[in-house]
């Protein structure tokens, strides 16, 4: 038993067990106790809400709705964020305005937080693991209730609890993982699909990149755990999976726990866990983010081009074209390897849809740089590109390396920018008038009348059709390629 905590709950709140000191356990205990509170409020007449706000990548909206599914069994009700009674902010820290962004919302909550003290803000995610934003956190934002890391999100029960009956600021932030909890019941986005961690951190190091510092080294969950997870998901009615890790080519390093299937085939990697997944019984789609280049095995490659589950779709980040940049970038892959690479991928699957990510003005790029870039842009036929301005990130190597004049990275940006819509919408003509398969995922935000799906290559179609199509796999006629989407028609099926 935990005196010191036992001792500080409220008689009224406590229940007749001791504090457990094992996971999940502990967490089950306090989530009672703040249940028990939730309880008493709406007898007093008032219903407790929340709101998550995420920044940031897959991993943070995954992450997100492991803690919405956390709330919602402490018993608060979702509401928007400028309503909500306590909000909760999921950050990055990838790029500096990402915090810029945060900084802003806790501007503008501030004086709500003076017109009702009774309201709570809590902060989480990746640039809470920054020592020097904690730091800022304490000093300037005094009026933020509660703090946590990468490393404790299933610890939210215990927080909260902490700060609602203590009455003091919960900050806890852990330098590395003491133990991993996996945080059951999230509440999802979209009931037809769902997102599920492979793994944790990464091990990669890419000079510019913060990630390894605030999520970790490379940690590899069970292949019986995951694939019990998505079969559970598959039961409540997922026909979509993302399968979700730094990177998810390196899975199978630094396993969390003891595998009989490891333990028999010690070569087991993601191709393997991937094939795997796909012999699920009514699972249709699956989906992996994000894959590292320089790992991408023929393996992977040969598993995609016959497990017709795998979507034809593969974002495989470039960063840049130069192969110098690449090096001091350490990426491990040349220019000639990577195109290599894309080359042989359209080989073996040649529908295949390749996206990307390009980061323009590292330190030390020039103009035979980004020329260099630009003809990878134009020889791997990118589908999609996410193009970004460097972020100089503290506490990484690129962060003392000379940095691009601000004027010139915008020049050479805009000039990207072009190149990669041109080519995008180039790659986008090339499906329509065609009839193809469509996971219908919402009605459109902002035309109420169409539907939004999503094709195999991650690309949305827009087309009228009832909400009764919605989580459902079905046929759509892309009538008009708009460069990044389409427009498009429901065609019904005799079986219909």
């Amino acid at each position: 038993m935990d005196q010191r905590i036992i001792s500080n709950i409220p008689e009224e709140y406590r229940v007749d067990e001791s504090v457990p000191t094992q996971e999940p356990e502990r967490q089950e205990f306090f989530l009672r106790l703040c249940n028990n509170y939730i309880e008493t409020s709406k007898a007093d007449g008032r219903e407790l809400t929340y709101a998550v706000v995420t920044f940031g990548c897959q991993m943070n909206a995954h992450d997100s709705d492991r803690l919405r599914g956390l709330l919602e069994r402490i018993g608060y009700r979702e509401a928007d964020e400028h309503e909500a009674d306590l909000v909760i902010f999921n950050t990055c820290t990838v790029r500096e305005n990402a915090n810029q962004k945060l900084y802003g919302h806790l501007g503008q909550l501030k004086p709500r937080k003076k017109e009702n003290p009774h309201f709570m803000i809590g902060l989480c995610g990746c640039m809470m693991q920054e020592h020097h934003v904690v730091e800022k956190i304490k000093k300037s934002y005094t009026f933020v209730d509660f703090v946590f890391g990468t490393y404790n999100l299933h610890r939210l029960p215990e927080i909260l609890f902490a700060r609602l009956h203590e009455n003091r600021r919960m900050i806890e932030v852990l330098p590395e993982p003491k133990e991993h909890v996996e945080i059951q019941g999230a509440k999802r986005k979209f009931s037809f699909k769902s997102g599920v961690n492979i793994m944790y951190g990464c091990n990669n190091f890419c000079t510019y990149c913060i990630v390894p510092y605030v999520r970790g080294r490379e940690r590899s969950r069970t292949p019986e755990d995951i694939l019990q997870d998505i079969r559970g998901l598959v039961e409540d009615g997922v026909i979509e999976i993302m399968l979700l890790g730094q990177n998810v080519n390196s899975y199978g390093t630094n396993f969390m726990e003891e595998s009989d299937i490891i333990a028999a085939n010690p070569e087991y990697g993601f191709p393997e866990l991937l094939e795997d997944v796909c012999k699920i019984p009514g699972l249709k789609r699956v989906r992996f983010m994000t894959p590292h280049p320089k790992d991408l095995s023929d393996r992977l490659i040969e598993v995609i081009a016959r497990n017709p589950k795998v979507c034809r779709h593969i974002h495989l980040p470039v960063q840049s074209g130069s192969s110098e940049i690449l090096r001091r970038m350490n990426r491990h892959y040349t220019k000639e390897q990577y195109l290599a690479l894309v080359d042989k991928i359209r080989a073996a699957i040649p529908d295949i849809s390749i996206t990307t990510d390009i980061m323009v003005g590292f330190p030390g790029e020039t103009e035979a740089d980004i020329e260099d870039t630009l003809d990878v842009v134009r020889k791997a036929r990118y589908d999609q590109a996410f193009t970004f301005i460097y972020s100089r990130r503290t506490g990484t190597p690129a962060a003392a390396m000379e940095q691009v004049p601000e004027a010139l990275v915008k020049k050479w940006f805009d000039r990207l920018l072009q190149v990669v819509m041109e080519g995008a919408h180039e790659r986008c003509l090339r499906f329509e008038g065609q009839t193809v398969t469509v996971l219908v995922e919402e009605r459109n935000e902002s035309n109420p009348e169409l539907l939004t799906g999503r094709l195999e290559s991650n690309m949305v179609v827009h087309f009228p059709g009832e909400d009764s199509l919605i989580g459902k796999l079905v046929r759509v006629k892309l009538d008009k390629a708009h460069g990044f989407y389409y427009s498009g028609t429901y065609i019904v099926e005799e079986s219909e």
